[in-house]
Parts: C-alpha cells; sequence; structure tokens
C-alpha cells in the first residue's frame, strides 16, 4: 500500500531519540539519551490531588466533556500571567492551548510552509522540529543566530520559495544547550523585519536557568518595539512537559490573533481540543504550586550539569570539546575530526553499556558526524560520574 501514500511520507524518518528511549528499559544501561525530566520531580501529590479535585462532583462534568478548541479557559488565564512576568504581555485570547508544544511546531510547519519554502533552523538543531517541519516538505537554510548572513543571502538561497519563518529556541537549546545573547535576539528581529518573515521562539527550557542573568525572550523585545502584540511576527511556543510533566502533554502558543485563530482552526481538524481534564489538573498544579516547585527542579539539575561538566574534564581526552549551558539539560560534544557518533554509540553500547544521542541527526544536511549530545537531566550525580568515565575510556581506546 506504500505506492498510495503522499510524497511527504517519503520525508518521515523514525526519531533516533524516540528508538533511543527503549534503551532504558534494558538492564545496566547508563543513558544520557534522552532529553528527559526525572520522575522524581514530578509533583505527583499535587497532580493527585488535581486529578481528585476536577472529577468531584462539581466539576467532573466539565472535566470529562468536550471543550473548546482554544483551551481551558483558567489555564489560559495563568498562562497569561505567567508570560507576563518574563516579559510579554498578552491576554488569554492571546493563547492557544496545544498537546505539548510539538503539536505547535507541527501545526505552525502546516501553516506557514509551502513546498520548497525556506525554514530557517540552527545547525545542528531540535530533532523534533526537523521532523514537524520536513513533513510539509521545506528546504532548509543555515540560521546563524548573531552570524553576519544577510536577508539578501537567505533570500538568494531560497530561489523561488520564499523565507516563511526562522525557527530558534534561544534559551539552552536542545540539542547544544547554547543561548542566543541579546545582542543576537535583536539581530533575529531585525533580520525577520527585512525577510518579512515569521519568527519562532521555542521557550521549552526557558524556566531552567541555573546561571547568569536571565535574558528577555524574543517576543518581549518585539513588544518592547512594537508595544502591541498584535503588530509582532513572533510566535512563542512553551510547555510544562520539562517544568511539571510531560506525560500530559500541555503546551502552549502566544501570538497575534490572526496566526492563533488560524491555528484553532487547525486544532478543530486535528484533534478537536486537547485533554480537558489534563489541562483542569495542570492549572491547579502550577496556580497552586509553580513557583515553588521550580527552584527544586533547577536545584538539582544544576548540580547534575556541574558533575557533568566535572566529569568531562577529569576523563575527555584531548581533543574533545564541549558547550558549558548556562541551562536546560544538554551537554554538546563535538569530538575530533573524522571521529563518527553512530559508531561510537554502538562502541559504547557494547563494550560500557553508555547511551547517548549521535550529533548527526540534528543537522538538516546530514553533517555534524563528529558530534553527540549528551543529557545530564535524568541521572543522579554519582551515575553521572561513572558514565562518563566509561564514555572516556572508549573514546581514548
Amino acid at each position: 500500500m506504500h505506492q498510495l501514500f503522499a510524497t511527504r511520507a517519503a520525508r518521515m524518518k523514525a526519531s533516533e531519540i524516540r528508538e533511543l528511549l527503549k534503551l532504558l528499559d534494558q538492564p545496566g544501561i547508563i543513558s544520557f539519551a534522552g532529553g528527559i525530566p526525572d520522575p522524581a520531580l514530578f509533583p505527583a501529590e499535587a497532580f493527585s490531588q488535581a486529578f481528585q479535585q476536577a472529577l468531584g462532583a462539581g466539576s467532573r462534568a466539565l472535566a470529562l466533556q468536550y471543550s473548546v478548541s482554544e483551551g481551558y479557559m483558567p489555564l489560559r488565564e495563568w498562562i497569561a500571567g505567567h508570560m507576563r512576568q518574563i516579559g510579554i504581555d498578552c491576554g488569554p485570547d492571546d493563547v492557544l492551548i496545544t498537546s505539548g508544544s510539538q503539536q505547535a511546531l507541527d501545526y505552525l510547519g502546516k501553516l506557514f510552509l509551502s513546498p520548497g519554502d525556506t525554514a530557517l533552523v540552527g545547525w545542528p538543531t531540535y530533532l523534533g522540529a526537523l521532523a514537524a517541519f520536513n513533513a510539509y516538505e521545506p528546504r532548509f537554510d543555515r540560521l546563524r543566530a548573531g552570524g553576519n548572513a544577510g536577508a539578501a543571502q537567505y533570500r538568494a538561497a531560497a530561489g523561488p520559495g520564499a523565507v516563511k519563518y526562522a525557527y530558534l529556541s534561544p534559551d539552552f537549546a536542545n540539542p547544544t544547550g547554547e543561548t542566543v545573547d541579546r545582542q543576537g535576539r535583536e539581530a533575529l528581529l531585525d533580520l525577520a523585519e527585512e525577510l518579512d518573515c515569521a519568527l519562532i521562539e521555542d521557550g521549552a527550557y526557558q524556566a531552567l536557568r541555573y546561571d547568569g542573568q536571565a535574558i528577555p525572550p524574543i517576543l518581549a523585545l518585539e513588544l518592547a518595539r512594537k508595544g502591541d502584540l498584535q503588530a509582532c511576527r513572533t510566535i512563542y511556543c512553551g510547555s510544562f512537559s520539562k517544568t511539571l510533566s510531560p506525560g500530559l502533554r500541555v503546551g502552549w502558543v502566544v501570538a497575534a490573533r490572526p496566526v492563533i485563530a488560524q491555528l484553532v482552526l487547525m486544532k478543530q481538524a486535528a484533534d478537536l481540543h486537547s485533554a480537558t481534564i489534563n489541562q483542569m489538573a495542570v492549572h491547579q498544579v502550577a496556580q497552586t504550586c509553580f513557583d515553588s516547585h521550580i527552584p527544586k527542579v533547577r536545584a538539582t539539575y544544576r548540580a547534575r550539569r556541574d558533575a557533568m561538566l566535572a566529569a568531562l574534564a577529569r576523563h575527555m581526552p584531548e581533543g574533545v570539546q564541549w558547550t558549558r549551558p548556562e541551562g536546560g539539560m544538554f551537554i554538546w560534544l563535538t569530538l575530533p575530526p573524522g571521529a563518527d557518533g553512530a559508531q561510537l554509540l554502538a562502541r559504547a553500547l557494547e563494550t560500557v553499556k553508555v547511551a547517548f544521542v549521535p550529533g548527526q541527526a540534528f543537522h538538516p544536511d546530514g553533517s555534524g558526524a563528529n558530534t553527540i549530545r549528551l543529557s545530564f537531566s535524568n541521572s543522579d550525580e554519582a551515575t553521572i560520574a561513572e558514565g562518563i568515565a566509561r564514555l572516556g575510556t572508549v573514546l581514548r581506546g
């Protein structure tokens, strides 16, 4: 039946990360592969109470019924308040609830991309974004955040297609852990204006800063320029997956209302609305303990990041370089030229039972064979020290 598939199906590939997550079930594996939260940090008791409350006599009909596509209004109001705290003045009508920010990326690809249009992305960039956008048959060009590539170069490279948007995660990006400074963010806004394209800001890790001064989100900087969200071209994608729970699949989009209106139509066609009871539970937990919970998450992950950086300094051979993220969940290693991350993974699994993600999958053109991504979020400090020591022996061998 494959001959009946649409041409876009040929561009769909299995996620290397999803496949590697299966390794977590194998005994003895130390996994730095999946960028997943530590389940010990989930506010499980708060969620238990929230679900009980949602299923109480006064609210169970609402919790178990169809709902509006835009999302549960009290949650949208909470998100609007949260966004105002980080400099983005918006209201609940500027917010759409999605099934994780991954659904938002899929919708945005569908909204903006015609076959042959250009999406500007990092090199490397989030693998899930590439997968979401790839189905809509774009070409990818390298977004040089803070670099000297001008609008004319991007237009010339795009050929007959248009440059539709630039996508990036400016804070502690997946996979590199790097952050775009304020000057770089302002330059990206200038570039988007010159190209007359959208800017998709993936804020999945924005709350997970461990060091340094917070930098305003790109949408906040654009709002400061224009004074009105409805005049902004930046689209902010947020998520509770890295802060409260990934399993409930609750994310959001904040954007000018014409964008929200189109995304609502897509939501109606795709899944009608995100699960009402999940939204109600997330709202209750966010309202009661978000501000007290996040410092605990930060403290835990900060210690694990520090442990991994210290272990890398002790055990990596000469010629291996790595990023030093101020937050998030990832450290990006660049191996000596000619090394192959996929081959290294095979050896590491076979000989020392350590898993990570080869970096090539994060590059739209298949480059980056000599890079790998390590996640420190789901291993304690002792496990990190042991796993990096084992990895060092493979690299030295």
